[in-house]
């Protein structure tokens, strides 16, 4: 569905991405796990159209679509769900969702009462203005007002970011919720292990490149990805004194 080739992004005089190359298949959930700064926010950015690559190519169902705007990326069927919500907080969570539908024409209830669905709590909400929901309501809005653009591919930025424990298993539940709905997902995530538990294919990204790559199951049980993301260290037996 998605393919992205030799992409390089610079900022300034940095280079943020250089030069990766990933794939993701139809109706998958592939995560891109790595640190702060490692350029994964910045790959998905530039595949939203929001940032212009120096050189690479990003490919949408056989479709060059490098540099296309963010609006021509929305209506080709690509929406990200961007870190730290962005909802808009003076308007109430029912204008919320309709926003995310502002390329469409046609009637939304149907899929008004899909998101109410999948997020009871906003349905209780839906006067309420976005600014006055918890953090774990506002990444349940931003989760459903993405998905009222009808979109065939996913992305989402640090959707566990901030939010209580319980609260991050509801949106993993949901994540796979809508994936089993047809929707595919490319999912930035910082929990490591629960995004490489929920992935079918990942990819670990470091400093602008793609260190490893394989199915969700075998980085999770990779001795370098335990060390470096899950806080696990490989023990060792100690000499006897």
């Amino acid at each position: 569905m998605l393919k992205i080739n030799d992409l390089k992004v610079n900022y300034g005089g940095i280079k943020a991405v250089k030069g990766i190359s990933l794939e993701v298949a139809e109706g998958s959930i592939v995560t891109l796990i790595g640190a702060n700064g490692a350029g994964k926010s910045t790959t998905l950015r530039t595949i939203s159209g929001l940032i212009r690559p120096a050189s690479g190519q990003v490919e949408f169902m056989g479709e060059n679509i490098t540099g296309l705007d963010p609006s021509s990326i929305v209506s080709r069927g690509i929406t990200l769900v961007p870190e730290g919500r962005r909802i808009f907080p003076d308007m109430t969570v029912l204008e919320n969702l309709k926003i995310g539908a502002y390329l469409r024409h046609d009637d939304l209830n149907e899929d008004i009462e899909w998101v109410y669905d999948l997020f009871p709590r906003l349905k209780e909400r839906h006067w309420q203005l976005g600014g006055t929901l918890s953090g774990g309501e506002q990444q349940m809005l931003a989760v459903g007002r993405a998905l009222m653009s009808r979109p065939r591919l996913m992305m989402m930025d640090e959707p566990s970011l901030g939010l209580a424990p319980l609260v991050v298993k509801d949106i993993f539940s949901i994540i796979r919720e809508i994936n089993k709905k047809g929707v595919t997902i490319l999912l930035i995530e910082q929990n490591a292990n629960m995004a490489l538990q929920t992935a079918d294919w990942a990819y670990v990204m470091e400093t602008g490149t793609i260190t490893m790559h394989g199915s969700g199951a075998e980085l999770l049980a990779d001795e370098r990805v335990k060390e470096a993301y899950l806080g696990k260290r490989t023990t060792q037996a100690q000499p006897q004194q």
